[in-house]
Order: structure tokens, then C-alpha cells, then sequence
């Protein structure tokens, strides 16, 4: 057992799990605070390190890529009083960090764990309902919808639109920015129907960002969702399989078209431009659907949680 104590917070190690409790240090930001105890399995670690300074040392954990939906939203841009895997440390127990590191690095070759990227989280993310008000807007998600409710300070053309609420199945990628410079950050979810670049301030399904202390809080929503998204590096299934829908959707996704229907059309490719369009829609739900089976599979749906994404993508077929 390894463990190291900080006001920074407590660190162990047993061999399987490194456990980090953040601690009540005024340099402890509200993001490690709010997220609270994280179980790290040593399947997700790709190495550790201690960074000696002046006054006092880093010790770093460094997680595989893919393992945690909130590295993998953040993507190295967390602030250290904010990043959960950065612990301070005075410098008359840097003799103690430094064990800490190599009880970690030999596991790891003794266990021969991979540093290459995972394909599915290791972590499960912030725990559900979350809910965090920053910028402009307060969000709610609750694992199935996520809603945007606008504060006084939101720009009046995209508050005049009143709350938004958006279906988990209609997202399909998740980007966060923190503010830096005169630059604002912002929470964006990406919504298949609205593809635009349109700044945050005006964005109806953006939080603009401003640098204040809440800010980082926003991060938590958006791995909660990043967590219940397709994995980015999950393997790709084969052509076969994507071109063989189940039998069960086959028929309803794909109905009969009439002879007399197909006449009536000159050169048919009004009609069949039509049922293109419609037949890509229903691909695209059927990927979605087996993505959400493979999420399901691995643990990171629960039943409740994939038997309510699954009905609202039947609705759509």
C-alpha cells in the first residue's frame, strides 16, 4: 500500500485501484471538490510522474487515452487546481511521492497494462442528475435529456427562444473551451439538426463562458454526457454488418412502395431522391442504436438507460 497525505489531498494505492480524495486546501478548485472521490483501476493508468519545484512538487497521474469521458472533454486544459490527477506536494514528502510513482510504474509492468488508447471509459464520469449554473445558462441532465435554461445575463437574442431541451439521442459530440485572455470559453453540445458556427453568446445550445470560479463545473455536465456518447475510439464494425440491419427494424424502416406509386413519377428520381434521403436517416438510427447496444454491454448504460434511448430511437425509425 502506497499513500501519500497532502492538504491537497490524500492519494493511495493497493495494487488494483489508485483512490484520490480531494482535499480542503484553498488551492483546491471547485471542479476536484465538487466531483469528489475518483476510483482509478490500474487498467486505466498509462504512467505517473513527481515534478520537484521551489516550494513544492507535482505528483501526476496519467491516464490512457479514451479512459475518462472528462480527460477526453478537456483534453489536457484543465487548470491544475481544477485537474483531479495533479496533486501538490510539500517538498519534505517528495521522498514519499517518488515511492508513490514507482509503486504505480512497476504495477504496471508487472501487470503488463497497455498505455495504448482504451476503447471504452474506464471511468464511469460525474454521477447522475448533474446540474451546473455558470455564464449565461443553468444545465440539467439527467441521463436521457439535457436542458438549457438562460440567465439575466444571456444575450436577448438567444434567451428570447426561452429554455432548451435536448434529447442525448439528437447530440452527437460534446466540446468544451475554458475562457483565457479576452477570449470567452464555452459548453457546446453538437445537435444534428443545427451544425452552424455560431459563437457562444448566440448559440442556443452553447453556455458562454466567462472565466469565473463556477466555470469549471460546466466541464462535469459535459463529461456526464461525453460518457453516455459512442466511445471515439470504440472499434468500427464490419461492412457486413452495416449493411444487415436486424430483421425486426428491416420491415418498419424500410416500407413498400406500390407499383402505382412508382409510376406516377416521370423519371422517378423525385421519389426515389426521397426514400435516399429517408433510407441514410435510417441507417444512421441503426448505427446509433447498435452503439448504444455496445454502451449497454460494456456497463456504461444502465438498463433503465439504454431501454429509454432505445424507445426514443424506435420512434424515430
Amino acid at each position: 500500500m502506497a499513500e501519500i497525505i497532502q492538504k491537497d489531498g490524500t492519494w493511495t494505492f493497493d495494487g488494483d485501484t489508485v483512490r484520490i480524495v480531494p482535499g480542503f486546501d484553498k488551492g483546491v478548485g471547485l471542479l476536484r471538490r465538487t466531483l469528489g472521490e475518483l476510483a482509478v483501476p490500474l487498467e486505466a493508468v498509462a504512467g505517473a510522474s513527481f515534478e520537484p519545484g521551489r516550494r513544492s512538487g507535482r505528483l501526476r497521474l496519467r491516464l490512457r487515452n479514451g479512459a475518462d469521458p472528462l480527460l477526453q472533454l478537456t483534453g489536457g486544459r484543465l487548470r491544475d487546481g481544477s485537474d483531479p490527477y495533479a496533486l501538490s506536494v510539500d517538498n519534505d514528502r517528495s521522498g514519499v511521492a517518488e515511492y508513490f510513482v514507482d509503486e504505480v510504474r512497476n504495477a504496471l509492468v508487472i501487470e503488463q497494462i497497455d498505455a495504448d488508447p482504451t476503447w471504452r471509459y474506464l471511468l464511469p464520469g460525474p454521477p447522475l442528475p448533474i446540474s451546473a449554473s455558470a455564464g449565461d445558462a443553468t444545465v440539467d441532465f439527467d441521463g436521457e435529456q439535457i436542458r438549457l435554461t438562460w440567465n439575466w445575463k444571456t444575450e436577448e437574442s438567444k434567451a428570447s427562444g426561452g429554455p432548451r431541451t435536448v434529447d442525448l439521442v439528437d447530440v452527437h459530440s460534446v466540446d468544451w473551451q475554458p475562457s483565457g485572455g479576452l477570449e470567452n470559453g464555452f459548453l457546446r453540445f453538437g445537435v444534428a439538426k443545427d451544425r452552424s458556427a455560431t459563437p457562444a453568446k448566440y448559440d442556443p445550445y452553447a453556455v458562454d463562458l466567462w472565466g469565473f470560479r463556477k466555470d469549471p463545473l460546466m466541464a462535469l455536465v459535459g463529461a456526464a454526457v461525453v460518457a453516455r456518447l459512442p466511445h471515439p475510439y470504440a472499434p468500427a464494425e464490419p461492412a457486413a454488418a452495416l449493411a444487415a440491419p436486424a430483421p425486426s427494424l428491416t420491415k418498419a424502416a424500410t416500407p413498400e412502395v406500390p407499383p402505382a406509386a412508382a409510376a406516377d413519377s416521370a423519371d422517378g428520381k423525385a421519389d426515389g431522391g426521397d426514400r435516399g434521403d429517408r433510407g441514410d436517416e435510417t441507417d444512421a438510427l441503426l448505427r446509433r442504436l447498435r452503439e448504444l447496444g455496445e454502451l449497454h454491454r460494456t456497463g456504461i448504460l444502465t438498463d433503465d438507460e439504454f431501454s429509454t434511448a432505445k424507445q426514443a430511437l424506435l420512434k424515430r425509425l
